[in-house]
């Protein structure tokens, strides 16, 4: 399984935004410690703000921050409300051609595979990732002011 460019950028966005705490970050800041594109971190800030996991603030002085305790924030929820689809393969789409598909059990074993991975993220929440003994070197590494 391989998430998407966008989820890993949701991801990141979070991590940054729970090692601010309670101030205010800009996406300015955010595109700068990841490398990424500001217009692209535009739309996933919108999105994470529309499913509640940011608050933003408008104006002068406002900015961005997590809408929810990192611990209330789960990874396999996380993922199953930012992914565009889970098709992994052909056979999981609308407009699938593949010819074996009738006859094929790959669906099948995709579907329990895809099942064990969104089960494993389901364990896990924002928090775990954030752990004491790791947040100084995740501050370090992204100019976190």
């Amino acid at each position: 399984m391989h998430i998407t460019r966008y989820s890993d950028y949701c991801l990141r966005t979070l991590i940054f935004l729970a090692l601010q705490g309670d101030r205010l970050a800009t996406i300015q800041e955010v595109s700068r410690s990841y490398n990424i594109s500001k217009n692209h971190l535009m739309k996933i800030v919108y999105q994470l703000g529309q499913k509640g996991y940011i608050n933003s603030i408008r104006g002068k002085n406002g900015g961005i921050r997590l809408g929810r305790a990192p611990e209330q924030i789960n990874l396999g929820t996380l993922f199953t409300d930012v992914e565009q689809s889970f098709a992994i393969a052909e056979c999981f789409s609308t407009n699938n051609n593949c010819a074996i598909t009738p006859a094929c059990h790959m669906k099948k074993i995709l579907s329990d595979a895809l099942a064990a991975f969104l089960a494993v993220l389901h364990q896990y929440t924002l928090a775990d990732l954030l752990s004491s003994r790791r947040q100084p070197e995740l501050i370090q590494l992204l100019h976190v002011p």
